[in-house]
């Protein structure tokens, strides 16, 4: 049986702190309540970097230039119904102040902690890049 691949960019905005933004999925979409690395699908005919600035404006309203995404690591996951391919960029710089539009809150969390959060399984492995690398 073949499953879909979805192409999800995601980022890891950094602070000056050192610290990284995670939003919690809001209630009614899959996976409710488990805190995620801000992004979103990449549309058809959509190149990865823009589908990433497109969803960071968006979700938080943010103006990130592509020069400021830094590719890091990437996830592959098998869920029950589609596979999940997601890269996922680090980004120190963006215009704009990060505000809460899409998820039910927003945390900046230092990397050695973003484990006490609950994450999709699609996430979790990323965590570990983050704590070793920032």
């Amino acid at each position: 049986m073949t499953v879909p691949i979805v192409l999800v960019a995601a980022a890891a905005l950094v602070d000056v702190d050192g610290r990284v933004l995670i939003g919690q999925r809001p209630e009614g979409k899959h996976l409710a309540g488990l805190w995620e690395f801000p992004g979103g699908k990449v549309e058809p005919g959509e190149r990865p970097e823009e589908a990433l600035i497109r969803e960071l404006d968006e979700e938080l309203g943010i103006q990130v230039k592509e020069a400021c995404l830094a590719p890091f690591v990437f996830a592959s996951h098998a869920y029950d119904s589609f596979h999940l391919l997601m890269p996922l960029w680090l980004c120190r710089r963006w215009d704009g102040v990060v505000t809460q539009r899409h998820h039910a809150a927003l945390a900046w969390v230092r990397p050695n902690r973003l484990a006490e959060y609950p994450m999709p399984p699609a996430d979790l492995p990323l965590v570990a890049y983050l704590r070793d690398l920032l």
